[in-house]
């Protein structure tokens, strides 16, 4: 008899992998002044850990995706969370910026196994419903986690340090390995890629020669741009211009949060994830056009806070209705998709974070949210007028 994961093991462990990449580039951000002083260099000197990991989470998805489908979930990601351990031991006892630089890569490549690998095994085991329900649960913890792992890493920065929250993710690799060991292949042997390499590449052509999928990951990238715009930019605006302690920012940040994990948890209550996406999509553009004009004149904390949560909200709508409908049309090639679609969002967010830091950080944050709410938009109408178009199509054929 074939032992089988538990729902709610899958749940949880699924839910951690999806939590590891952001815990990963945003935990020891509060720890940024501190490692400036331990490596006697500058403050961007030190952000470029940052940067690298970003490089390697989504480097790494386009590693392990195609990787996964020809040789099963399991054994890459075994892989990945021992290459993590390495990586994280590297970052602890590393005596130089250049190193902890060089190992900060590795690090975000083996943490993007944890990520790509957890969309592809929710496609594996689950469809439909099923599938946006599990995808709903990712989505709601991957608005969540960038936010709650700076706070998590500041309660620990006076008391571990930068290296304490290091340890922190080496225990959480444990964690994750043990887990890994524990979980019970998805992808049956029948149903791998037995192909080489070149045969992987021609499944890369596939996939991004499908444009509907193109344009369903093409507005989660912009979507993950303007959440990455706002965590940016939100430690600046909340505590430089509006004066709040540190305290005020977390517990902001925290209500921030729990706005995304509602949204993209009520997702699934729309008959078809194409009218969440839709109404999200829409929902953005109107929010962050009103956020743009109330930054641009300097408005009261209260009115940012608000048109802000109310774009989160719209945000979160769409997180799970465009991870749903991308999967759903490229199953015959789950892991090269899910590769994609994390590395995309994580290279959104990479680019925009420090534009949003150029000139007034108002203005420039709220044309970030625009610019980004608008792409999305754009993104959504042509990938449902598409959908939508082809579905006539068919029909007439069949009258």
């Amino acid at each position: 008899m074939t032992r089988k994961n538990s729902q709610l093991f899958i749940l949880v462990f699924l839910g951690m992998l999806t939590a590891f990449g952001p815990f990963v580039t945003d935990m020891y951000l509060p720890t940024l002044p501190a490692m400036t002083g331990f490596f006697h260099t500058t403050s961007s000197q030190v952000q470029l850990g940052l940067t690298a990991s970003m490089i390697g989470l989504a480097v790494g998805q386009l590693l392990f995706g195609p990787l996964s489908d020809k040789m099963g979930r399991r054994p890459p990601l075994i892989a990945a969370m021992i290459m993590f351990l390495v990586a994280t031991i590297g970052c602890i006892y590393s005596t130089s910026i250049a190193s902890f630089i060089g190992w900060r890569l590795i690090q975000g490549i083996a943490g993007a196994g944890g990520i790509v690998i957890s969309r592809s095994v929710a496609a594996d085991k689950y469809s439909g419903r099923e599938l946006a329900k599990m995808l709903a649960i990712i989505g709601a913890i991957n608005g969540i986690a960038p936010i709650a792992a700076p706070i998590a890493g500041g309660s620990m920065a006076d008391s571990l340090g930068w290296q304490g929250i290091f340890w922190t993710l080496f225990i959480l690799g444990i964690v994750l390995l043990a887990g890994s060991f524990n979980f019970c292949e998805s992808l049956p042997a029948g149903q791998r890629k037995n192909s080489g390499w070149r045969d992987l590449y021609k499944s890369f052509t596939s996939v991004i020669g499908n444009r509907q999928y193109m344009y369903y990951i093409l507005q989660f990238g912009f979507a993950q741009g303007v959440l990455f715009a706002n965590i940016a930019s939100a430690p600046f605006i909340m505590q430089q211009h509006y004066g709040f302690s540190p305290l005020m920012f977390s517990i902001c940040f925290g209500v921030n949060a729990i706005a995304i994990v509602l949204s993209a948890t009520s997702s699934v209550k729309f008959a078809h994830p194409e009218q969440a996406l839709y109404t999200g999509s829409r929902g953005m553009v109107v929010a962050s056009a009103a956020l743009c004009i109330a930054l641009c004149a300097d408005c009261s904390f209260w009115i940012y806070e608000i048109l802000l949560i109310c774009l989160l909200l719209m945000l979160g709508l769409t997180f799970t209705s465009s991870n749903t409908l991308a999967m759903d049309s490229e199953r015959a090639n789950a892991g090269m998709a899910s590769a994609l679609l994390g590395a995309l969002g994580f290279a959104f967010g990479g680019i925009v974070s420090p534009l949003v830091g150029l000139g007034n950080i108002m203005v420039s944050t709220g044309i970030a949210f625009l610019i980004g709410s608008v792409c999305a938009y754009g993104c959504t109408h042509m990938a449902l007028r598409r959908k939508f178009a082809l579905a006539q199509r068919y029909k007439n054929t069949q009258a």
